[in-house]
Formats: structure tokens, C-alpha cells, sequence
């Protein structure tokens, strides 16, 4: 039996999106306890962010997503 895809709004994707270069340098500075557990849900189910030992790092996804954002 397969997930169903979690969808996140275009609305809060674009919200999530303007907000991913400062939840990146949260991450730089270890202060992963200040992003709030619901974006982190959104980030991960997007693909954005994976947890990897029990750490959260940016996916290459994630990566492109943050080299647009700096592009515009």
C-alpha cells in the first residue's frame, strides 16, 4: 500500500521558499531547536531537507531551490 503525496499549498511552499536561506544558516549555526516543527515537516516532505543522524541537512534539491532564490 502506497503514501499519498502530501501537498503543501503554493501559498506556504512560496512561503517556505523566501524563508529557505535563513533556515539554511540556522542549520550552519546548529540552531536547528529555532525552526519551527512545522516547517521542518514541510521542508522534509518536499525534499528540501532530510534528517541524517539525526540531524537535519540540506537535500541537493534544497540546494538548488537556495541557488534560486539568490539568483533573483
Amino acid at each position: 500500500m502506497t503514501q499519498p503525496l502530501h501537498r503543501t499549498p503554493a501559498t506556504r511552499q512560496e512561503a517556505l521558499r523566501s524563508a529557505l536561506p535563513a533556515t539554511v544558516n540556522l542549520l550552519k549555526q546548529h540552531r536547528a531547536a529555532d525552526i519551527a516543527e512545522s516547517d521542518i515537516n514541510d521542508y522534509v516532505n518536499m525534499n528540501w531537507l532530510e534528517w541524517n543522524g539525526g540531524s537535519l541537512r540540506l537535500t541537493v534539491t534544497g540546494d538548488n531551490v537556495c541557488r534560486q532564490m539568490r539568483e533573483r
